[in-house]
């Protein structure tokens, strides 16, 4: 079983960045791709990005293709979520997720962290 802990979040203005973090347990990691979902008050759960377990590929939601970032670091078990240009409608609750086989199907989820960017 993987432990997945998001960091990071917090108060931005609109047009700031963030970067959030993805600590993970277990020894999956280093084979797994993973994932970053958002939810906003009110809505569904939504995909954002996912990368792949060599950090060579990576592919994004069309709502933050060009201002997020996926990267990974498998020497510290850490996925990372680079967030720029922000707008109010990237306020959400941000949580990692691992696909271990690299198929679309999420096992173990962070408990989320909360991102705000004020207009």
């Amino acid at each position: 079983q993987v432990h997945l802990v998001e960091s990071g979040g917090g108060l931005v203005q609109a047009g700031g960045s963030l970067r959030l973090s993805c600590a993970a347990s277990g020894r999956t990691f280093g084979n797994s791709a993973m994932g970053w979902f958002r939810q906003a008050p009110g809505k569904e759960r939504e995909f954002v990005g996912v990368i792949d377990w060599s950090g060579t590929s990576t592919s994004y939601a069309g709502s933050v293709k060009a201002r997020f970032t996926i990267s990974r670091d498998n020497a510290k078990n850490t996925v990372y979520l680079q967030m720029n240009s922000l707008k109010p409608e990237d306020t959400a609750v941000y949580y990692c997720a691992i696909d271990p086989a690299g198929d679309g199907h999420y096992g173990s989820w962070g408990q989320g962290t909360q991102v705000t960017v004020s207009s």
